[in-house]
């Protein structure tokens, strides 16, 4: 019997195992989309090592290169894409470090900044992968980044647990106005505004719709 896998929502850099496969896939964005990649690839007979955001470490039983066609395939019914261009993976890799500080932060996260820590997981030039990002994107790092912290902002506040100075200081703001201020700029309402809006309301958008 197969036991389910630990959901890995992690940022660590991890060398896949000797013999193993990595797998960089588009449209991975929460722990429940984890969980799907994890039993489709199983489903395929691959010994599935490690599935993180945006990426799965697997390999065959019998040490052979793994299916690609099938894996495709297998990917893109459950509305994912297998990226296999060297530059579309650096893109979405970009894109899922983002998301993952910003939405599944951890316990103590440390006070950074986003071009530095994204230099320190890629290894790459920051104006490269700033130019790189915005002729495949249409939208500069920056605001990927922004509308994922308010993104993020639009959840807490929804939870209603927490001050406005809280929510601005777990995101990474100077102030609450500073976060209010963006807010505004891409949802046009005030954080107060959206609060009011009760519940689980329609400007909250699934992160699927945002990488």
């Amino acid at each position: 019997m197969r036991h389910p896998m630990k959901v890995d929502v992690s940022i660590a850099h991890v060398l896949p195992p000797p013999g193993a496969y990595r797998l960089l896939i588009k449209n991975m964005v929460c722990p429940q989309c984890i969980r799907v990649v994890d039993e489709d690839l199983a489903a395929l007979g691959l010994q599935v090592h490690r599935v993180a955001l945006g990426e799965a470490d697997v390999s065959t039983p019998d040490g052979a290169a793994p299916d690609w066609a099938a894996i495709r395939s297998r990917l893109h019914e459950a509305g994912f894409e297998l990226l296999e261009d060297p530059q579309d993976q650096l893109v979405d890799r970009i894109k899922t470090l983002l998301v993952a500080l910003i939405h599944y932060p951890p316990p103590s996260p440390r006070l950074l900044n986003y071009s530095d820590y994204l230099v320190e997981h890629l290894g790459k030039d920051y104006h490269y992968l700033s130019h790189l990002f915005s002729a495949s994107e249409g939208l500069t790092i920056e605001k990927f980044t922004i509308r994922q912290k308010v993104e993020r902002a639009k959840e807490l506040i929804s939870y209603a647990e927490m001050s406005m100075a809280e929510v601005a200081q777990q995101l990474g703001y100077s102030s609450p106005a500073h976060l209010s201020r963006q807010f505004r700029q891409v949802t046009g309402l005030t954080p107060t505004d959206f609060q009011q809006l009760g519940p689980g309301p329609a400007a909250r958008r699934g992160l699927d719709s945002l990488i």
